[in-house]
């Protein structure tokens, strides 16, 4: 039994690492956005949208900003010892999380969504994921003012597995390419979608694991 705890310790431990390891990943990222530029990477595809619509410059950088936020802080959430020992510092990491997914990095995602490139499917994957991000960071405010701290850390894992799709949709594209060699809209096409469904049934099944014990 000792073992098995042993391991189970050391596994959330590497979990934990990798997602940091990730997080200030998307951190180095979001840095090349700084100074903003209405030209840099990704909005040189996005031009019609910059010129043409007033809001959509600031929607795309606060989006960028708050997201690495998002992921930065929502990894400790899950650290057993922050819980345990220091309250205090995971209610604020938290509140930081699920005010800056609320207001200011789901609304942005679900804008953007609506203007992606690649026709309705990847608009329609990209408003759903932000729709069910907010919704599960909602649910997860509400169980916790509730005291219903079970509820609570079931929804909170649901967000952040949305969350992540920052860094797995950037890591299917890697795999997509390097393997199938496709043409790049294509590929936008499929991690629309691979980018974050398969987290929420990650998701999903850790919470299962959890139910079942």
């Amino acid at each position: 039994m000792q073992l098995t705890k042993k391991h189970k310790t050391t596994a959330q431990f590497l979990v934990l690492v990798l997602l940091a390891f990730f997080s200030f990943l998307m951190l180095e990222i979001t840095l090349r956005y700084i100074p903003a530029s209405s030209t840099a990477s990704f909005l040189q595809i996005k031009q019609t949208e910059v010129t043409g619509l007033w809001y959509y410059l600031p929607v795309f950088y606060m989006h960028v900003y708050s997201s690495v936020c998002c992921l930065v802080a929502g990894f400790t959430q899950f650290s057993p010892a922050l819980l345990k020992k220091r309250r205090s510092v995971h209610r604020a990491v938290g509140y930081l999380y699920v005010g800056v997914v609320l207001l200011f990095s789901a609304p942005t995602g679900f804008i953007m969504g609506m203007h992606a490139n690649g026709g309705w499917v990847v608009v329609l994957f990209f408003t759903v994921l932000s729709v069910l991000w907010w919704g599960f960071t909602w649910q997860a405010v509400t169980a916790a003012k509730k005291k219903d701290f079970r509820r609570h850390r079931f929804m909170m894992i649901r967000s952040y597995a949305l969350a992540l799709s920052a860094i797995t949709l950037r890591l299917w594209k890697w795999v997509l390419v390097q393997l199938f060699h496709p043409a790049p809209m294509d590929v936008y096409v499929v991690v629309a979608g691979l980018g974050w469904v398969p987290n929420w049934l990650c998701a999903e099944y850790i919470i299962y694991k959890i139910r079942s014990k």
